[in-house]
């Protein structure tokens, strides 16, 4: 997996912060950096966290899958990303409080990066660096969470489910090329 995999992953990954950053954005009042930027480096932090957790728990199974283990990154990737389009379509308001103190900001953190521990357990069947890995998905994150922030200070929710979506096809189309090309089939 190259840089380029894991830069568009980092994206796909990051969707669910940026949305959840849209929305505490929407709850301020007025742009307050200081907290735009807490709550950026909280998704940030998570989501290079997690697939670190991923990772270890993958290398220890990793021998045991690797004739399936395409199988299971596409299973993975296209589970994760059907959720997120899933969600994109939901009519059902997202009940997130303007609250930033860190209680609130570790479970929307978490929330927001289980996707990134199941990448990080795909992670595993790669000959990947794993620390540059989580330096992109974490500065990644960071970086779209603040732009989620001022986005929705700015210009409200019109873009939260647009976001979803995007991220889900992205990560289904990532599981789908490394299918593919463990399978033999030439991408253009």
């Amino acid at each position: 997996m190259g840089i380029f995999e894991i830069i568009v992953i980092s994206i796909g990954l990051a969707m669910d912060a940026f949305s959840v950053s849209v929305c505490k954005g929407l709850s301020m009042i007025k742009l307050n950096w200081k907290n735009a930027i807490k709550i950026s480096l909280y998704f940030g932090v998570f989501q290079g966290i997690m697939p670190i957790i991923g990772y270890l728990f993958g290398t220890r199974f990793s021998g045991f899958v690797e004739d399936i283990d395409h199988w299971m990154i596409f299973i993975l990737l296209s589970i994760i990303g059907i959720y997120m389009i899933k969600e994109s379509f939901s009519t059902e308001e997202e009940n997130i409080n303007e609250s930033i103190d860190a209680r609130t900001m570790h479970i929307l953190a978490v929330a927001t990066s289980i996707d990134a521990l199941a990448v990080g357990i795909t992670f595993a069947f790669f000959d990947i660096n794993i620390l540059l890995s989580i330096i992109i998905i974490g500065v990644i994150t960071f970086c779209l969470s603040l732009t989620g922030v001022k986005i929705g200070n700015k210009f409200g929710d019109k873009f939260q489910n647009k976001s979803k979506l995007t991220g889900g096809i992205v990560l289904i189309i990532i599981g789908l090329k490394i299918l593919l090309e463990h399978l033999g089939i030439i991408l253009l």
